[in-house]
């Protein structure tokens, strides 16, 4: 994994901004803390920061192959899964490799296929190829959207990055946000609308989307999207069918130059992919695996249980270490270090965002980095296969609005009367637009046709939330985290499959449960989902208020938008919050550390609101 950056101007002579692009590239250090390189073509530059995981000598960028009287130059971030298969259909048609990287297969792939490339590429990328001779720049992302790829056109080109940071220091795109923008983030965040980087003028390129820029004009193309189909598969037959599909992707996903570790929380999904890696690692007489978890200083005395959370993992880890034959670790976060870290997520995200549920991650992962450079984690399979309690409940189901913030009455709550007016509106409107783009089939019934726009749903909102969440707080840490439930095949199967068959025996994840019920331990199975893991200690709660506290008594153009006696209510009742921000983790505690990033974010970025 790796961070990339790069601009085109057709006007200026980037051999002299020198400074400028080295800027820029030190933004993504930590994306790519091992090795750094910069191409320029006059008008064009390609930046690239590496975090070597595969073929440490071969695979340096950015990459240049001559070919037919052209030069094509990549500067990738990914790993691609299909690397031999790709290599042997390659070499089948005359082309040779210096090394084993799966970098020089993506961008051979490209010289082959031209802009179809995409389309033969399975795995997690973002990455760009530059025509030197026909000054054709492509851009990709990955089907799934794991990896991201801002970007931002100007009048005389167009400035790329893995993260909006980059861009900012292009000097082509000013850190200014506007109404749409503040709609994002306090009536969407921490979620964002596809294709949005919320800052004025920066966009993002959607899953499964790809760009060409080529004489001033850009030009984009969906070369993935969710379709729909009739399924053919029986039950039984689907039941392999899951059983093939992951077991395949996490092997796959296996493939490293440098050792490997798993996340593990003792749920079903995280349990799959470490049984099926440690009988993997067995078979090839491999040595034990590496698992971590998390956990929370003194977390146990205040645990409750609830619909959401119902059972505590520490026994459900301990079993699935047992069964798995794993070397376990965990790593234990104090509630202090949980709210500083809230700035560091700002500064990972450079966006505010899912505040602890993102800065305990970025603590976990800067303690796996410590030993380790590449893990697995089970992300992303309560989307797809119907985890979430509001696929269960037929009134949240039918329920005309986001499932997950059903409610826009505690955002409301916290701003000044008269400020975001059209703030519902814009909820409304984003909502709608993706059940409008949904696909159904003339034959689905309506409980087909909901679970398709369900599907949809969290597949382009929930899902891309928890995977930018990945992506930036393992990469602040130089970790590369690999998500096998995000195989675009698995997303494909499970987009079709009929709600009785997914939710088999009426369970959340029911299908999946079935497809590996013979290599788990039964407790693990049948266990009833458990999110991830949050404080219950009171102390983060006190920490939290203490430093909103401060932040209302300073006048800033954040200030400007928030209610003192809104946020003072919820300090003094955290009780009494009627539904949650975001989701099952975001509640009172949750919602002040918002206000602690926002603060933070509006200051560290230089936000400033446009015509305030």
């Amino acid at each position: 994994m790796c961070g990339i950056a790069g601009i085109v101007d057709r006007y200026e002579d980037l051999s002299q901004k020198l400074g400028m692009l080295s800027e820029m590239s030190k933004t993504l250090t930590k994306r790519g803390p091992d090795e750094n390189g910069i191409f320029i073509d006059h008008n064009t530059a390609l930046i690239h920061r590496r975090l070597v995981v595969i073929d440490k000598e071969n695979g340096k960028q950015p990459m240049m192959c001559g070919m037919n009287n052209e030069k094509y130059i990549i500067v990738y971030n990914g790993e691609l899964y299909n690397t031999e298969e790709l290599r042997a259909d390659l070499k089948s048609k005359g082309y040779t490799f210096k090394g084993h990287s799966d970098t020089e297969v993506v961008l051979k792939s490209y010289i082959e296929y031209g802009e179809n490339c995409a389309g033969k590429l399975n795995g997690i990328f973002a990455f760009a190829v530059y025509e030197m001779y026909n000054k054709k720049l492509y851009m990709c992302r990955d089907r799934i959207g794991v990896k991201p790829f801002f970007y931002s056109e100007f009048d005389s080109g167009i400035v790329f990055g893995s993260e909006i940071k980059a861009l900012l220091k292009s000097g082509k795109v000013k850190p200014v946000i506007d109404e749409e923008g503040l709609c994002e983030i306090f009536f969407l965040g921490p979620a964002r609308t596809p294709g949005s980087g919320v800052f004025k003028n920066i966009k993002e390129l959607l899953p499964g989307e790809y760009a060409v820029y080529e004489g001033g004009r850009l030009r984009k193309k969906r070369y993935f999207r969710l379709e729909a189909k009739e399924f053919e598969d029986s039950e039984e037959q689907a039941i392999e069918r899951v059983r093939y599909l992951l077991t395949d992707a996490i092997e796959k996903q296996l493939v490293s130059d440098v050792p490997l570790c798993f996340f593990l929380s003792g749920g079903l999904d995280s349990s799959i992919i470490v049984q099926s890696a440690s009988n993997f690692f067995k078979r090839n007489n491999s040595s034990r695996i590496t698992t971590y978890s998390v956990e929370y200083r003194d977390n146990m005395k205040y645990f409750e249980k609830s619909l959401f959370q119902p059972t505590a993992d520490v026994e459900f880890i301990k079993l699935m270490s047992q069964n798995a034959d794993t070397i376990h670790r965990e790593v234990i976060i104090d509630n202090e270090q949980l709210a500083d870290a809230l700035y560091d997520s700002v500064l990972a995200r450079d966006l505010p965002g899912y505040v602890d549920v993102d800065s305990s991650l970025l603590l976990f992962c800067g303690e796996i980095k410590k030993e380790y450079t590449v893990a697995l984690s089970g992300e992303c399979a309560d989307e797809l296969f119907g985890g979430y309690p509001w696929y269960h409940n037929r009134d949240i189901l039918f329920e005309d609005c986001f499932p997950w913030s059903r409610s826009q009455d505690i955002r409301r709550s916290i701003l000044k009367k008269g400020v975001l007016l059209k703030g519902e509106e814009y909820v409304r409107e984003k909502y709608l637009d993706t059940i409008r783009s949904t696909e159904k089939l003339s034959t689905d019934t309506e409980l087909t046709a909901r679970m398709r726009e369900m599907f949809s749903l969290n597949y382009y909102w929930f899902m891309q939330c928890l995977l930018e969440r990945k992506d930036r707080c393992s990469m602040y840490s130089g970790l590369e985290v690999r998500v096998p439930f995000c195989d675009y095949r698995i997303v494909e199967y499970a987009y079709n499959m009929p709600w009785e068959i997914k939710a088999y025996r009426g369970r959340e994840k029911g299908i999946v449960r079935k497809a590996f019920e013979d290599i788990l331990p039964y407790d693990i199975v049948w266990r009833k989902k458990s999110p991830y893991p949050k404080t219950h200690n009171p102390v983060y709660m006190e920490i939290c208020a203490e430093r909103v506290e401060k932040i209302l008594g300073k006048d800033t153009a954040l200030t400007e938008l928030l209610s003192k006696e809104g946020i003072e209510r919820i300090i003094e009742n955290p009780e009494g919050i009627s539904s949650p921000w975001y989701g099952q983790l975001m509640k009172a505690p949750q919602i002040l550390a918002y206000i602690i990033e926002l603060d933070y974010w509006f200051e560290e970025y230089g936000v400033r609101i446009e015509g305030a």
